[in-house]
């Protein structure tokens, strides 16, 4: 539904300016930088503040899902307080802010927006993809040939293979650049080493520099001179796993936009367009060798599949999404650990441990759990669908966007919950919070191809308007 405004006063309308350009801004940085997208919000939430004040209406209709979340957000608050470790648990509550973003995205954005901020999210992912790309080919860092015997990072356990690819937080291509991070750094303070090891990243803290390090010639005592190409793509953002789980979410909502076009308009452009956009999308999530969201995005896209295409193309579309799973089955082979594939890695074991402490301890508190991050604690004493009938009104109303945008939100939700059986897409604050965005961006497309709520709007249509 459209965001009216009772009142047309200047500070109205600077608040709802300043709202709308932060979830301009927050649908261009969401695929990369959390710190961005929080100012982003800020943003949004100070317009919204200003426009509530000067109109006095918060923009917001009540809906189903306000009890479901209520009644979540008190679950939560009751299971910290009864935590095993509430020391943890409780500070852990001022993570629940990202479900504000589901109501702030309700009470600025309209239809056409959504579609324009829709967009703007896929061509910034997509962006990521690119500049992933783009780094892979490049190169990261440098891969060590061998090290002295008093070498400083023989004690942070640097083998002959690894690569060193970040010092101190700024990215390295050479010894050359090693050795002059080392006697730039501040004496005895400890730095921390970025290094990649069989496709895997690690940051190794504790390196601290002596006076002693800084005089010698070489003070890294290493050689090497090759850059890496065998690491898993992370875009612009702080880890790759991040970065999969958003591109995760990102490429259903294209693949749902590819869907809805196919069935209502044919092959057009628009197919062509959003098609491309989901396969480059899906790209990144092939180079990020996840496995986990590799195989939920394969899921979410198949169920909207099948829900949306019919006869051959349903076939056709599930054998390339199939191809798609064989193809990230052969990334993760050259990327990872050797193991990787029959999931007999250390990185398979500790999922495969974390379920099976996890399942063996619900039945000790099973209403209330053991509290957020309290297994952090106690890890060695443990051993540890209301937007689909929407969706269907969308497409019996043809209108092509709304439906491919509700689709790909059925895709999303889905793929979201599959990886969150073995990732903590809960405790990630960009993955959390774009999950809420495409949440309140879907109720909002909801309420507009709602019928009766489309009739109780009718008299406002004068104040939709595009960003």
């Amino acid at each position: 539904m459209s965001t009216t405004l009772p009142s047309e006063t200047p500070l109205a309308h600077l608040g709802q300016r300043l709202a709308r350009l932060g979830m301009v801004l927050y649908a261009v940085f969401a695929p990369h930088s959390i710190a961005a997208s929080e100012i982003s919000i800020a943003i949004g939430a100070l317009g919204w503040l200003i426009r509530t004040v000067a109109t006095g209406q918060t923009g917001l209709r009540r809906s189903k899902f306000d009890l479901v979340i209520l009644l979540f957000l008190l679950w939560t608050v009751v299971s910290s307080l009864l935590s095993a470790e509430p020391g943890i648990s409780v500070p852990k509550l001022t993570s629940c802010w990202v479900v504000l973003l589901f109501y702030l995205t309700r009470a600025v954005i309209t239809k056409p927006s959504a579609i324009l901020l829709v967009t703007l999210l896929i061509l910034s992912g997509t962006a990521g993809v690119f500049y992933s790309v783009y780094d892979l080919l490049r190169g990261r860092g440098v891969v060590i040939e061998s090290l002295s015997l008093d070498s400083p990072f023989q004690q942070l356990g640097v083998r002959p293979g690894d690569t060193i690819w970040r010092v101190a937080g700024r990215r390295v291509y050479s010894t050359t650049d090693i050795d002059q991070a080392i006697k730039t750094n501040p004496l005895d303070t400890p730095i921390s080493v970025s290094i990649i090891s069989q496709g895997e990243h690690v940051e190794r803290p504790g390196l601290t520099v002596t006076a002693a390090l800084q005089q010698k010639p070489a003070p890294s005592g290493l050689v090497g001179s090759a850059r890496s190409h065998r690491f898993r793509a992370s875009g612009w953002t702080r880890h790759y796993e991040t970065f999969s789980e958003l591109l995760q979410i990102i490429a259903q909502l294209a693949f749902g936009l590819a869907l809805a076009n196919l069935r209502n308009h044919g092959a057009n452009k628009y197919f062509k367009a959003t098609l491309l956009a989901s396969s480059l999308l899906a790209l990144g999530i092939v180079l990020t060798a996840m496995r986990t969201v590799l195989v939920a995005f394969v899921l979410g896209a198949c169920f909207i599949a099948w829900r949306s295409a019919r006869g051959f193309v349903k076939y056709a579309l599930t054998a390339a999404l199939a191809t798609v799973l064989v193809i990230g089955a052969m990334v993760v082979w050259q990327t990872r650990a050797e193991n990787a594939l029959s999931f007999a890695d250390p990185s398979a074991a500790l999922r495969s441990q974390v379920a099976r402490v996890g399942l063996s301890r619900i039945m000790l508190h099973p209403f209330f759990g053991h509290g957020m991050d309290a297994m952090k604690k106690h890890w060695n004493e443990w051993g540890f669908l209301s937007i689909n009938r929407a969706a269907k009104r969308a497409s019996d109303m043809s209108d092509t966007n709304s439906y491919g945008i509700l689709l790909g939100a059925l895709g999303a939700l889905t793929g979201f919950f599959a990886s969150s059986l073995v990732n903590y897409n809960y405790g990630d604050g960009e993955v959390a919070l774009l999950f809420w965005w495409v949440m309140g961006v879907a109720l909002v497309l909801s309420d507009f191809n709602n019928p009766q709520n489309a009739q109780r709007g009718s008299g406002s249509k004068q104040n939709e308007s595009q960003l």
